[in-house]
């Protein structure tokens, strides 16, 4: 598996990564036995990057990957997220007693001592992002974490962020249907030596035809209803119709859709990683073959053209997941 850098300071990781979340129920059932054998063929091919997040599950998630890295963690850089707190009115939290707290939690459920990056999941708008990203980085100084990321963040915290401690990461969603991130917040990356962690690089299965007009999804996927329009019944179609051309330059290189919707993103950036997310051992070994394949400006041409086609928001119905920019700090 070949290998990038992840920020200019950051650690070095396979250039496909692991999103863990379809484990813990988003997409449908799974066995936990399955899903920690498709982590155990991940790290078997070199894919040593894992995603998880203390909400992914409730904590299942989290609980899930400490099993399944147990005896394999030098194999492993580990990722996970803090600061979405459902069932809340806040709905988010950045203090930094909390960032406290749930460090705590999260090492206890992976069984480990140390997490390679963690990241605020979200920005908390109630508290100035100084304050969190001090408490991360008083974490950094005990040896609880090693590296700092965030998720979601517009570029002006970004910058607030950085003036604090070096950022080596941001995830957001990033693929050939969904582009906002270009412009402002990967530039603001590129300036600031930030790695770019793009979820949802096969927007939620449309891209590499696991998800097409007559799926049947499973009543507690979160694909189903309007919560992702793109995908949603109003739009699915139209937009389906666009991961043919996908399907079409697949084809030409003898390679599965897949590997060409996430070989788009790596042509984008030397210090982007995909993390795609999936939980059966087909689908990572067929990602983890986008690192070996070669677009040419001419594929890169025609596949640039899709998102100015692609119909519905990003989110909607009940599902409300916005940007933030964290308040100044009180002077």
């Amino acid at each position: 598996m070949k290998m990038r850098q992840l920020g200019t300071a950051g650690p070095l990781v396979s250039a496909i990564g692991l999103g863990c979340m379809p484990m813990s129920g988003t997409y449908g059932s799974v066995a936990d036995e399955d899903s920690i054998a498709t982590i155990h063929r991940a790290l078997d091919i070199g894919v040593n990057l894992l995603d998880t997040a203390d909400v992914y599950g409730d904590g299942h998630n989290e609980e899930l990957v400490g099993k399944a890295i147990k005896g394999r963690r030098d194999q492993v850089v580990l990722a996970s997220k803090f600061g979405i707190v459902r069932g809340t009115p806040a709905g988010f939290d950045g203090r930094p007693e909390y960032v406290r707290a749930a460090i705590e939690r999260s090492l206890k459920r992976l069984n480990v001592d140390t997490i390679d990056l963690y990241q605020q999941h979200r920005v908390d708008p109630k508290t100035p992002i100084e304050e969190t990203i001090g408490a991360m980085k008083e974490l950094i100084d005990e040896g609880k974490i090693r590296f700092i990321g965030m998720s979601e963040a517009l570029a002006p915290d970004l910058r607030r962020a950085a003036a604090v401690h070096p950022i080596t990461s941001l995830q957001s969603e990033y693929s050939l249907l969904e582009r906002t991130v270009e412009g402002d917040v990967l530039d603001t990356c590129e300036e600031l030596g930030i790695g770019f962690l793009p979820f949802s690089p096969l927007q939620r299965g449309l891209l590499s035809g696991s998800l097409t007009t007559s799926t049947e999804l499973e009543p507690d996927d979160f694909r189903a209803g309007d919560r992702f329009p793109r995908v949603g019944p109003a739009h699915l179609e139209a937009n389906a119709s666009l991961a043919q051309v996908v399907a079409e330059v697949a084809t030409e290189h003898d390679a599965s859709r897949s590997q060409v919707a996430l070989a788009w993103l790596l042509s984008r950036k030397p210090w982007i990683v995909p993390i795609p997310g999936t939980k059966r051992i087909a689908y990572i070994e067929d990602n983890a073959g986008a690192a070996e394949l070669t677009l040419s400006a001419a594929d890169l041409e025609r596949l640039d053209a899709l998102f100015a086609q692609a119909q519905g928001d990003r989110y909607g119905g009940s599902n409300t997941t916005p940007n933030w920019v964290s308040p100044p700090l009180p002077s």
